[in-house]
């Protein structure tokens, strides 16, 4: 039996995909497989110390599956799993929502900056 008792589904949902990069790199991915440096580029602002740590934590938790071709030099590649792929098709609709609202979303964000550097 399982210690951790969820109230809600999205509490299951923050569990794998909390924090700020991860439903990023699961959207990239959801296209179709990915080299380390494709995701860097498509990834913006991630650091490659962050992007290789969630890299880790989705494949740990089954949600994307590492290729390694044992060439030299190395070719990783990443790509969903089915588990993931299932998690990430719920991302489209939140996709759509962020471009419908992305004038009032970025109008929220602008206000925040200044209360943040000053904070």
């Amino acid at each position: 039996m399982s210690a951790t008792n969820f109230q809600c589904g999205l509490e299951a949902v923050l569990a794998i995909l909390g924090g700020k990069w991860k439903p990023l790199i699961l959207y990239h991915l959801a296209s179709g497989s990915k080299r380390t440096g494709q995701l860097r580029r498509l990834v913006t602002n991630v650091s490659e110390k962050m992007l290789i740590q969630h890299l880790k934590e989705l494949t740990d938790d089954g949600v994307i599956r590492r290729i390694d071709f044992q060439t030299v030099p190395p070719h990783v590649e990443y790509e969903l799993t089915a588990f993931g792929r299932s998690l990430a098709s719920l991302l489209a609709p939140l996709c759509e929502w962020g471009t419908r609202h992305s004038d009032e979303v970025a109008t929220i964000v602008e206000r925040r900056e200044p209360a943040a550097k000053s904070g």
